[in-house]
């Protein structure tokens, strides 16, 4: 069987996700669904940060911020979308996302639908293999 990075905090937001849209149902803006995420993870004891700041540097020079939606447990960013469909333009921004914050696994959730839908998107450390 092969590794499955932050398996079970993956699922565990995806099941928050799907509480989220059962409760309140879709249709509503981006931020709706965010801070129904936090009520979900804090409620179940989940650890999380929301709106953290990360600096984009080039060549030394701070040129703007990053601010993602929601980094659970530490290691995983989470994008909360109303879009149509999930496509590579959002993939690649989470892949920037990664890269930027260093860290390797981010989940886009999409709440525009009756049925969720989320994307894991992992960004591998090792590159070479």
């Amino acid at each position: 069987m092969t590794n499955f990075l932050f398996r079970d905090e993956t699922h565990q937001i995806i099941g928050c996700a799907m509480e989220v849209l059962n409760g309140i149902g879709h249709g509503f803006h981006e931020k709706i669904y965010e801070n129904a995420l936090v009520v979900a993870f804090e409620v179940r004891g989940m650890p999380y940060m929301q709106q953290r700041s990360f600096e984009l540097v080039f060549k030394g020079r701070t040129v703007g911020t990053f601010v993602p939606d929601l980094i659970c447990f530490g290691e995983i960013i989470v994008d909360t979308k109303t879009i149509d469909s999930i496509t590579d333009q959002e993939r690649g921004k989470m892949i920037n996302y990664l890269k930027v914050t260093g860290l390797q696994v981010g989940l886009i959730i999409n709440f525009k639908h009756r049925n969720l839908e989320w994307e894991r998107i992992v960004l591998s450390r090792d590159l070479g293999n």
